[in-house]
């Protein structure tokens, strides 16, 4: 997979990923982490205000694709760490930013892994994120489910039917923005998407 990503993506990093990245990652400032950081897709796109860039990449012939990537400016406030969800080694309150962009259809437990995301933001941190999601179009939605059995094993197991703005929700977070749109030049399975910012707002939710 990691031979080949970037090509299986071209299409749609061209036809509407790129774009997407950039509106989304021009306001991230401060001490950020990136997890599932791949190839280095987002590195383009930080802007000055970052401080600090941790990325978390555990799979090592993606982690060697992103130095040649990174901006000059960049690479100086940026480190790599072979690391994954839902355990981070970062303590409470680290990021005034998390960036995951494609990441939480593959883990295998999505309300862990968010819990974790929150944990390491600062109180009024931001979690940046771009995921695939099942599709509103219940014609689509059946082929999604239809179909997600067996890509889970080719595809490292993506899941194509997770209600992630809802898990987002669910995990404590209050989504700032939200934006529903479809992927081009992808599988029809993998085109519904939402993107957006969400706040931790630093209050802990009553559990029963």
């Amino acid at each position: 997979m990691a031979r080949i990503y970037d090509r299986l993506m071209r299409e749609s990093e061209e036809a509407c990923l790129r774009a997407w990245r950039a509106d989304l990652l021009a306001g991230v400032a401060g001490n950020v982490l990136e997890i599932g950081a791949g190839t280095g897709a987002n590195v383009a796109f930080y802007a000055d205000g970052v401080t600090e860039l941790v990325l978390c990449e555990p799979d090592a012939r993606m982690a060697a694709q992103i130095g040649p990537k990174l901006p000059a400016e960049l690479a100086a406030r940026t480190r790599v760490v072979a690391a994954r969800l839902p355990r981070l080694p970062f303590a409470d309150g680290s990021f005034d930013a998390v960036v995951a962009t494609l990441i939480l259809c593959s883990v295998e437990d999505p309300g862990a892994a968010l819990a974790e995301i929150r944990r390491v933001l600062r109180a009024g941190g931001r979690y940046v994120f771009l995921e695939h999601v099942a599709s509103d179009e219940p014609g689509r939605l059946r082929w999604q489910r239809l179909i997600e059995p067996a890509w889970r094993v080719l595809a490292d197991n993506c899941h194509v039917t997770r209600r992630t703005e809802q898990s987002i929700e669910d995990a404590g977070f209050r989504i700032e923005r939200v934006e529903r749109e479809s992927m081009r030049k992808a599988l029809p399975i993998l085109r519904p998407t939402i993107r957006g910012i969400a706040v931790h707002e630093g209050v802990e939710r009553a559990v029963g």
